[in-house]
């Protein structure tokens, strides 16, 4: 999941190449997975060194993890999983605020993957969590979308409108 998110904030060429590959030919290939794993620690040193105190860039890295983490423990998930799903309705969000129109790539890959992209949770007790993450500032959440593969921004959503976003589409 991590590796998936890398590529859909940083690195549209590595999401490509993920396309065309799968779980079994980076397990056979004894060269592409310590690749993929070293090019995603060069994107994540990268973003930390430019913004060691997370007031800019590195809050990239959050895409998928602000309605992950608030899925995580409540519903016995992975931190793999449970960031899938928040990426999954990242690119929702994405949609609808920036236009985005390749949110069906980014769940084929999760999917292709063998990671999960949409969860029925209580979207009320969610919301509830997702209030207290560290990118709250005030009545807005910092939200990680993307504005096309390769390309995620951070955007101010007001909690008013992440709250019905959110429990709007818990049950699908």
């Amino acid at each position: 999941a991590e590796i998936i998110k890398h590529a859909c904030i940083k690195d549209s060429v590595m999401f490509g190449l993920l396309e065309k590959t799968n779980l079994e030919s980076i397990r056979k290939n004894k060269n592409l997975l310590p690749a993929l794993v070293e090019r995603n620690a060069k994107i994540k040193i990268k973003i930390v060194q430019n913004d060691e105190f997370e007031k800019g860039e590195r809050k990239l890295l959050n895409f998928g993890h602000t309605l992950g983490h608030a899925i995580e423990n409540q519903y016995d998930l992975s931190h793999g999983q449970a960031v899938a799903i928040g990426m999954t309705y990242a690119c929702a969000l994405s949609g609808e605020f920036l236009k985005f129109r390749e949110s069906d790539r980014v769940v084929n890959l999760l999917q292709q993957y063998e990671l999960p992209t949409y969860a029925k949770f209580d979207g009320a007790k969610v919301f509830e969590v997702m209030k207290m993450d560290k990118k709250r500032q005030k009545k807005e959440i910092d939200f990680i979308l993307l504005e096309k593969i390769g390309r995620g921004v951070i955007s101010s959503i007001p909690l008013r409108v992440l709250e019905k976003i959110i429990t709007a589409n818990s049950q699908k």
